[in-house]
């Protein structure tokens, strides 16, 4: 059986006696990642928690069980081994109304967040504090360790008006925040006024990233699949936004960035020549069995993670932009608007037009770099008091 360094709010839960709890119908918003340290689901724990009952199940995108595609709508359903709604956040409605949360007193909120603003359960646990502040509903929070430590902040703050489900707030790229402090900042900055409580970490400092607490390692979505893949989504994720594959269909999601017109050893050698640290791009054909590209064989990179404490994801992710697009000016393309929409993906995902307009640009590369790491300083300073850990473990 594995052993853990660090319990997660899950496993604390059932040894506390907590008012949001005692008494109280309880709503659990999770997903596969709801896990104790000794294999246990979330949902199976707090059914068993005594003077409760587990009354709703709340379903983020992939669905209750992890079981669906990026973008996929989620259906309600009764969960077949409780009994109990299953109501979705991820179709037609993002945010839960009174009817979903009528027979709940306390929403439990338990899922393993990357700390990364357009991975979508950020904005979900949003949408559901400003719910629970309308509807009188209290919340709870379990809180979960980010996967990359507490100490890295990258990437610029998104812009007013480019609110979506992949940025839901003014927040850098990457937050540097576990999911718990991440509520705390929100519900006091936004205003929102929920009635919020987490349940902390035991063991937990800023310096230990996943593979230092001895927890058990679920894959968040169906594209995260590993370690290598989390350090690196923050800055491949942008190539959502363009015609490129972001390495969905293949084996290595957001390891690989390619298409059939990309010669990778070329674009291998012009990234490299960056020297960006801790990471190194190799050449890699691949074939997308599903999303972009699928069925044909592409060239691209690997991008090889060689010191994960060094790598900076989301520098990463511009220069390969700006390689792209200047490499080939062609065949490269940002993905436009669905109809009735008037925003780029790409804006969304970086929070403004600034990289889809400048990114191309060896200044304006440049430029965007050194604007978004201070925007990141700046958000490091904001979020300073709502820090729940300290920085560095007793040896």
């Amino acid at each position: 059986m594995m052993r853990s360094n660090v319990w997660s709010g899950i496993d604390m839960l059932p040894n506390i006696k907590h008012e949001k709890i005692t008494g109280r119908r309880l709503g659990v918003i999770t997903n596969p990642t709801g896990l104790t340290s000794d294999f246990r689901s979330s949902i199976e724990v707090i059914a068993g928690l005594p003077e409760s009952e587990l009354t709703a199940l709340f379903a983020c995108e992939h669905g209750l069980r992890g079981q669906l595609q990026a973008g996929k709508h989620v259906d309600d359903e009764v969960d077949p081994v409780f009994g109990v709604p299953v109501y979705s956040l991820y179709g037609s409605r993002r945010k839960p109304d009174a009817d979903m949360l009528k027979n709940v007193d306390t929403v439990i909120f338990d899922i393993q967040d990357l700390g990364v603003r357009f991975y979508t359960y950020l904005t979900t646990l949003l949408n559901v504090m400003e719910a629970c502040a309308e509807q009188g509903k209290s919340l709870l929070v379990l809180d979960r360790p980010n996967p990359l430590g507490g100490e890295r902040c990258e990437g610029g703050l998104l812009q007013p008006g480019y609110e979506s489900m992949v940025g839901g707030w003014q927040i850098p790229i990457s937050t540097g925040m576990t999911i718990g402090e991440f509520a705390r900042m929100a519900n006091d900055l936004r205003g929102t006024g929920c009635d919020l409580d987490v349940i902390q970490l035991e063991g937990w400092t800023r310096d230990m990233v996943y593979t230092d607490t001895g927890l058990p390692w679920v894959p968040p979505s169906p594209n995260i699949p590993t370690m290598d893949t989390v350090r690196l989504y923050s800055g491949t994720c942008f190539f959502e936004g363009t015609n490129l594959s972001e390495g969905r269909g293949t084996t290595r999601p957001f390891e690989w960035i390619g298409a059939p017109w990309v010669n990778g050893e070329e674009l291998a050698k012009a990234f490299n020549a960056y020297g960006l640290p801790g990471v190194f791009a190799h050449s890699m054909y691949m074939t997308p069995t599903f999303s972009k590209h699928q069925g044909e064989g592409c060239g691209g990179v690997m991008l090889f993670v060689t010191n994960p404490g060094e790598v900076e994801a989301v520098r990463t992710g511009l220069v390969l932009l700006n390689l792209v697009s200047r490499m080939y000016p062609d065949q490269f393309q940002w993905l436009t608007p669905p109809e009735g929409r008037n925003r780029y993906f790409i804006d969304l995902l970086t929070g403004s037009e600034d990289v889809r307009r400048h990114i191309h640009e060896e200044a304006g590369l440049q430029r965007i770099v050194a604007e978004w790491g201070k925007d990141a300083e700046r958000w490091r300073m904001m979020r300073a008091p709502y820090l729940l850990y300290g920085g560095r473990r007793k040896v």
